[in-house]
């Protein structure tokens, strides 16, 4: 069973920042496709950013100008960085790896999830 394990997360007052990271296997890293998703109560699950194999990332709207995201395939960690969060942002994140064969086939992974509470 694969493991990807998220940290970082945590209380922080609206406009603050935090950091996020996931750690896996070395081979998801080599291959993987990753990203971060959230889940907020009573919400569906939504891309907050991804980032391809090779380093190229993208954005989800809420994440668009506040957040960066970035991987190092040899230390097989993945980080988030956000900034200026705000109480809208409260969610469990969670972190994502994904691999597509070809006809539509794929791999995926995620992990448990860490909580980001944006709260004064």
């Amino acid at each position: 069973q694969v493991q990807l394990v998220e940290s970082g997360g945590g209380l922080v007052r609206p406009g603050g920042s935090l950091n996020l990271s996931c750690t896996g296997p070395a081979d998801i890293f080599r291959q993987y496709q990753m990203g971060w998703y959230r889940q907020a109560p009573g919400k569906e699950r939504e891309l907050v950013a991804d980032i391809l194999s090779g380093g190229v990332p993208t954005y989800g709207e809420s994440a668009k100008g506040r957040f960066t995201i970035s991987r190092d395939n040899r230390k097989r960690t993945m980080s988030l960085r956000m900034n200026d969060l705000q109480p809208e942002d409260t969610a469990s994140y969670y972190c994502h790896a994904l691999f597509l064969f070809p006809r539509n086939h794929k791999s995926e992974f995620w992990g448990q999830g860490t909580q980001v509470t944006v709260s004064s």
